[in-house]
């Protein structure tokens, strides 16, 4: 209201969206103290439909956040893939099976269950993280109206440069009104939907509500608002890209049906109907895509949505399905969107204001990766921004953010290209078909990509945080991440399965107290610290105990460097241990410096920090040294950053590049500055 003087405040993070990619941010955030605020335009979280996918590297994300098991109970596990294509008369016949995840490479497999659930497990996560230091809850019905950086304060560490003016909804005003009174759609949020965020601020201020409206400062900001972002139109960022003429609608149902494979993922081509894609989800649900061949985007390039119910999905798919029979009586969801990819320029402005997910990539949902990816930027982001605010880490390692993950946006982009574009082609009929897609081709692109699709082939380029050889600007997307001081680059031969800028693998170790196995991935929780991984060797070694002890006494010089004065040793640096001998062959207290199971006054040694590559009673023997390459007698050392992803492998003799590598990326308290 005029000369109305507004509430203000300030907060380190404000996260815009409350959707998978802004709940990563803010679970990062709760679980590492940060004060943050999440504001989303929704009067509330997703109840139906929307993302359902989780790849394998997701679940290993959350179950870092302590809920896999969770997300694991309830979902459906996928485990096999059938194909579907036209004989020579035109019937479709199941083609080939596969494996739907490739066995191996993860503890877990991809498994579906709709958004709104994931949603809820995040929300319960930063809940309990959070409400010890500073409670984070999930702001509703609440619009960003206006954003302002201000440029000469982005180098201030103390400042908070950013400033953005809120809008608080009514209740009515931030309900959306959806297609179909009685059944839930996702048109709304599909992008064959105009966005409304301007439509509802000039709704809201036309009401002039006293209150509505308030001045918050901020230190970071993260734009997690979909592929319409408010964030990313006020900063002026354009994305790259553009739509296809393919649109596909989506029907979660409870389907009445004689085709044999309904209960697992399905891939089929008709020969003149159209694609369809079967996935089946839980509590008997199934999810179908199927493309609406009938429905033609118009001059413009844009398909009118008026035309699609779910009735024209149904239809579409019987038709692509025939001779089998398909109808349903219970439809729990369904929404349309027209394929399209494209992906942003910028990911960051001043690496002060963020965009993620959506906000910066957008791409088919066929291939499971728009959940996945979104949630994996924010993955990425998250820690690195908290250890900046929190002023542990150099601000510069935010540069880092754009340099990885654009280049990975760029890779899905391309992925979802090809492979949209094969299975939403018409089959060739025989080979002299040219106009017509290849089956073979597409069933080969679709396993060489699922690696890429699993989410375990992220291999991030050389920067101050990962130690690769070669110029970081052209490992990554043109940014030059490199080291600002000298430059470490790590001995990759020492562990011949363990990859520089991947995820660190996870195999079976025995704790060396009480014999109890472990996946050693379970010891990586997502609490902000960088992990050092010790492999020990031959502790029964004499040679070898006293290079572990030469190592831990300049080790222990090098996390007090690091640690603010007062709190615990391995609070900003962790240092677990593997070592090869036999577990009965030595002792914690005896064997193993002290630096690696810190002593507290309050809680006495800790028993959770050093681990042995040997058989167990009950599991078997996990072969740890041996499925990661390292050498069983000497060892080596692998640093992780607090994402998992491999930053440094050196040997224990290497203590000057470790101390490097972190000085170049950590901020030295001034307690302990010489």
């Amino acid at each position: 209201m005029p000369g109305q003087i507004l509430p203000e405040s300030s907060v380190d993070v404000l996260i815009v969206g409350a959707g998978p990619a802004g709940l990563m941010a803010a679970a990062w955030m709760a679980h590492t103290g940060v004060h943050t605020r999440v504001i989303d335009k929704r009067g509330t979280k997703i109840f139906n439909g929307q993302a359902d996918g989780l790849q394998c590297r997701s679940l290993e994300i959350f179950d870092s956040f302590g809920f896999a098991e969770r997300v694991w109970k309830e979902a459906n596990h996928m485990l096999e893939i059938c194909m579907w294509n036209p004989d020579e008369t035109g019937k479709i016949r199941r083609s080939d099976r596969i494996a739907d995840t490739p066995p191996g490479i993860s503890r877990f497999q991809e498994c579906v269950l709709h958004q709104g659930r994931i949603e809820r497990f995040f929300l319960d996560s930063i809940r309990d993280a959070s409400w010890k230091t500073h409670p984070v809850d999930v702001e509703r019905g609440v619009l960003p109206e206006s954003l302002e950086l201000d440029d000469s304060k982005v180098e201030d560490h103390e400042a908070y440069p950013i400033t953005v003016k809120l809008r608080h909804l009514s209740e009515e005003e931030a309900t959306p009104e959806q297609y179909g009174k009685q059944l839930q759609d996702g048109l709304f949020r599909s992008n064959l939907a105009p966005d409304d965020t301007d439509e509802l601020l000039t709704k809201s201020r036309a009401a002039a509500k006293e209150g509505s409206e308030e001045i918050v400062r901020a230190k970071y900001m993260i734009g997690c608002d979909g592929a319409h972002s408010w964030v990313r139109r006020q900063l002026g960022f354009e994305m790259e890209g553009e739509p296809t003429d393919f649109v596909w609608g989506v029907l979660d149902i409870i389907p009445i049906t004689d085709f044999p494979d309904i209960r697992n993922r399905c891939m089929i081509h008709s020969a003149s109907s159209g694609s369809l894609m079967v996935i089946p989800r839980e509590n008997k649900l199934v999810r179908l895509y199927v493309q609406l061949k009938e429905v033609v985007p118009d001059a413009s390039g844009r398909a009118d949505r008026s035309k699609i119910t779910p009735d024209t999905i149904l239809a579409a798919a019987q038709k692509t399905l025939s001779p089998y029979k398909l109808s349903y009586k219970y439809c729990d969801w369904w929404t349309a969107y027209q394929i399209g990819q494209r992906v942003g320029r910028n990911f960051s402005k001043q690496t002060r204001i963020f965009l993620a997910g959506d906000a910066v990539h957008t791409h088919s949902p066929k291939a499971g990766q728009g959940m996945n990816v979104s949630m994996q930027d924010c993955f990425n982001l998250g820690w690195k921004v908290s250890l900046v605010v929190r002023g542990i880490a150099q601000r510069y390692i935010l540069s880092t953010y754009q340099s990885e993950r654009r280049r990975i946006a760029q890779d899905l982009i391309d992925f979802d290209h090809k492979f949209s574009r094969l299975f939403s082609g018409r089959p060739a009929k025989d080979l002299t078909d040219e106009e017509g897609i290849s089956m073979q081709e597409f069933k080969d692109v679709f396993m060489r990509g699922a690696m890429f699709t699993s989410g375990l082939s992220v291999d991030y380029g050389a920067s101050m945080l990962v130690a690769k050889p070669g110029a970081a600007a052209v490992q990554g997307d043109g940014t030059d991440v490199s080291a600002k001081g000298e430059k470490v680059v790590a001995k990759e031969g020492l562990a011949k399965h363990v990859e520089l800028g991947k995820r660190f693998p996870s195999f079976q170790v025995l704790n060396q107290v009480d014999s109890r196995p472990w996946n050693f991935a379970q010891w990586l929780q997502s609490d902000g610290r960088f992990r050092i991984v010790l492999f020990a060797g031959a502790m029964t070694s004499a040679a070898q105990r006293e290079r572990v002890g030469a190592f831990c006494h300049q080790l222990e010089n090098i996390l007090k460097r690091f640690t603010p004065e007062g709190r615990p040793i391995d609070s900003v640096i962790e240092v677990l241990t593997i070592h090869s001998a036999k577990r009965i062959s030595v002792e914690l207290l005896e064997d193993f410096p002290q630096v690696l199971h810190p002593f507290s006054e309050e809680q006495g040694w800790d028993y959770n920090k050093v681990f042995v590559d040997d058989e167990s009673y009950h599991e078997g023997h996990g072969r740890a040294y041996e499925q990661y390459g390292i050498d069983q007698e000497r060892g080596c050392l692998i640093v992780l950053r607090p994402d998992q992803y491999v930053g440094y492998i050196g040997e224990l003799e290497d203590v000057k590049d470790l101390e490097v590598y972190f000085g170049n990326i950590l901020v030295q308290p001034q307690s302990v500055v010489k």
